[in-house]
């Protein structure tokens, strides 16, 4: 059986399943715009669902479209952001919005290419707008969908890194042709990765498509094998610091908007990888040094 017709089963299984099992996230089923989407999923990136929601809920009731976003202060957006992490992704989106609300108008292009060109917006972004926004046929490729696809039709892992040409050729493959059916696979294949089919502890035993799986027939080998490197550990990290001096700042009394020198430091004991710290907030945009050694959000 070649893939096409492996993946028609499939297909029919998988969107039965999402019908019963999808999680009732706010920007699924129509309700959000397609900016909406787009933040969604920026926020989304290496940050988990649960934490994204109240996050997302949040910041669309302050910035429902790209011009007010545009419009919103730096230190708005980056309090906005809170503990999502990996801050820099706020402040990128603020220029995607600034893009979109200057030379679009304010409405999302509809392409792939006006899409790819927006600040921030990489392969994964454009195409997961074009499918779940606006419905059309183009194949989204995250690690979740490369692991249920590698599994289900090579009987193998996704070792992790970059998408290989033969997981983007697999991808393509076995995507529905008919355009609403490509947006619900999509869909449904992400959600089994990410809560039936996940890297370490698959729950195969309620799979829907356990019987068409080859990587369950095959005894899942390798199971878990990874070939990027361990995750990084948190505590003592750059991250770490970068972090503590970015959310002192958001919870800042209200008529407060200075972090002196003395509050900076009392942060963290290391000064030296502290003051490393603080400089490349900086230069990230995220923060602004005062003389005297003293930091604020940038206004």
């Amino acid at each position: 059986m070649n893939d096409l017709q492996h993946s028609e089963p499939v297909c029919r299984k998988l969107a039965a399943w999402w019908d019963a099992n999808a999680r009732d996230l706010p920007w699924r089923f129509g309700r959000a715009t397609p900016w909406g989407v787009l933040v969604s999923e920026v926020m989304s990136q290496q940050t988990q669902m649960s934490r994204v929601v109240p996050y997302w809920e949040t910041w669309m009731r302050a910035w429902p479209d790209a011009a007010a976003l545009a419009d919103a202060t730096t230190a708005e957006v980056i309090t906005a952001w809170g503990r999502l992490g990996y801050p820099r992704r706020a402040l990128r989106l603020q220029e995607c919005a600034r893009v979109v609300r200057d030379r679009y108008a304010d409405e999302l292009p509809r392409t792939y290419d006006g899409l790819i060109g927006l600040p921030g917006i990489g392969d994964y972004t454009a195409s997961a707008v074009l499918s779940f926004a606006f419905g059309e046929r183009i194949a989204v490729i995250d690690t979740n969908i490369r692991r249920v696809l590698s599994r289900v039709f090579r009987g193998a892992e996704s070792l992790g890194g970059a998408a290989t040409l033969a997981e983007r050729d697999l991808a393509n493959r076995v995507l529905p042709t008919d355009a609403a059916r490509s947006v619900t696979w999509n869909q449904s294949v992400m959600e089994l990765g990410a809560t039936v089919c996940t890297a370490k502890n698959p729950l195969c035993d309620e799979c829907p498509v356990r019987d068409d799986c080859t990587f369950l027939a095959a005894g899942r080998p390798g199971l878990g094998e990874r070939r990027t490197r361990p995750r990084q550990r948190f505590a003592g990290t750059d991250r770490q610091v970068r972090g503590l001096v970015l959310n002192a700042l958001r919870n800042l009394p209200a008529d407060e908007t200075v972090l002196t020198r003395a509050q900076v430091e009392s942060l963290w004991a290391d000064h030296i990888q502290l003051d490393k710290c603080v400089a490349s907030l900086d230069e990230d945009g995220l923060i602004e040094m005062l003389p005297g050694g003293g930091v604020r959000l940038p206004r």
